[in-house]
């Protein structure tokens, strides 16, 4: 349930985008990232740094085209989506807030939060998603300035670099566990 709730604006937006104009995909999808924050606060979980990033960047983007310029192309809207993500991302990460962590903290339990690698894994983590923002983003520059570059290589490098981003996040902490196991006792603080 928490990747689908972790994914539903993006792909709310990719799924609109299809049917309907940027601006009105990108108000939607501001409108389902304000759901996932409300239900995470229902549930007494945190706001996330990704989903009010998010926000920000989907209404950036939506206000942009609804006052400035709203002949942009759908790849030019992608792109700039790709690059707010991405900034996200760094800013998480020169803040010492990898984004991945907020999720973390909330599917462990204490004992795994106190594993001497558990913050260097969502570094990791947050890393690779990284890694893919600027993929998609690098994607949608070469749709939009390779002349006769067909548009379905875009989305496929936005599809692959996303996938490998949820693979590398389910694989990764399972890795580590069965890599270097659970930490001696006494390397865990007494509750």
């Amino acid at each position: 349930m928490t990747i689908f709730l972790i994914l539903a604006p993006y792909g709310a937006l990719a799924l609109l985008s299809l049917v309907t104009s940027a601006t009105v995909s990108l108000f939607w999808a501001t409108l389902i990232c304000l759901a996932v924050i409300a239900i995470d606060i229902a549930r007494g979980r945190t706001m996330k740094i990704l989903t009010v990033g998010s926000v920000a960047v989907f209404t950036a983007i939506g206000c942009y085209l609804t006052f400035v310029d709203a002949t942009l192309s759908s790849n030019a809207v992608s792109f700039a989506v790709n690059a707010g993500l991405l900034s996200v991302a760094l800013l998480s990460i020169v803040f010492r807030h990898p984004f991945t962590l907020q999720y973390a903290r909330e599917m462990v339990d204490a004992k795994t939060m106190q594993y001497a690698g558990f913050v260097h894994t969502n570094y990791l983590l947050t890393w690779a998603w990284t890694g893919a923002f600027l993929l998609m983003a690098i994607g949608n520059i070469a749709v939009l300035y390779v002349p006769g570059l067909p548009l379905w290589s875009g989305l496929l490098i936005a599809f692959a670099a996303r996938n490998s981003a949820i693979l590398f996040t389910k694989w990764y902490p399972e890795y580590r566990k069965a890599r270097f196991g659970a930490p001696p006792a006494n390397a865990l603080p007494s509750p």
